[in-house]
């Protein structure tokens, strides 16, 4: 299974600008595209953005596909849910919001190396070092977040397909709640792994 926003060796622009320098584009296009009302033609940039920045990163449209899969449950989730609740235009701009927002954090993460990404948020946060802010910790916090997304996305995807196997089709409450154990189950086993070397 294609994880989350895995790092790809490729040779390109994106590859090659300073780790620091893209995750500060990412906020200022996250920015632009969650800050202002949502309107068709602002998400429709948005996805224009998307597009280009895989393309330019020699990722490709597969790979573009392949992230959008990695979280269709999440997408499902997010448009079902508030349907009960708000109108379907106002959930289906969110819900558009949030996937531009995680296909452009997928292009950072796909060019750039986990270790460049913490070193970068390091170096920014040194100088907040004398009002008491530990970047080392912030950096494991962030590894832990990145390194995360993956494993609960490989979850959901071997509980889908189990489940498909045994029935032939999804039920919610079979999926939901064996997802849910199996997360605080990692987070559980992340936290003793981290005891055990001294990080509390």
């Amino acid at each position: 299974m294609t994880m989350l926003g895995q790092y790809r060796a490729r040779d390109s622009i994106l590859h090659r600008l300073p780790a620091g320098a893209k995750l500060i584009g990412l906020v200022v296009v996250i920015v632009a595209v969650v800050v202002p009302p949502p309107t068709w033609w602002g998400l429709g940039a948005g996805a224009v953005v998307v597009i280009a920045g895989y393309l330019v990163g020699r990722l490709g449209l597969a790979e573009l596909w392949r992230q959008i899969l990695a979280v269709r449950w999440l997408i499902v989730f997010i448009v079902v849910v508030p349907l009960i609740f708000l109108p379907i235009p106002t959930v289906l701009a969110t819900a558009a919001r949030v996937v531009i927002v995680l296909l452009l954090a997928a292009i950072v993460t796909l060019t750039t190396r986990t270790t460049e990404i913490l070193d970068a948020v390091e170096r920014a946060l040194r100088p907040l070092r004398r009002f008491g802010v530990n970047p080392d910790r912030i950096g494991l916090m962030l590894a832990l977040t990145i390194r995360t997304v993956p494993v609960i996305a490989g979850l959901a995807g071997e509980l889908r397909d189990a489940q498909r196997a045994r029935t032939g089709r999804l039920s919610v409450k079979a999926f939901v709640v064996p997802l849910l154990v199996q997360s605080l189950r990692h987070a559980d086993d992340t936290a003793d792994a981290l005891a055990a070397r001294g990080v509390e």
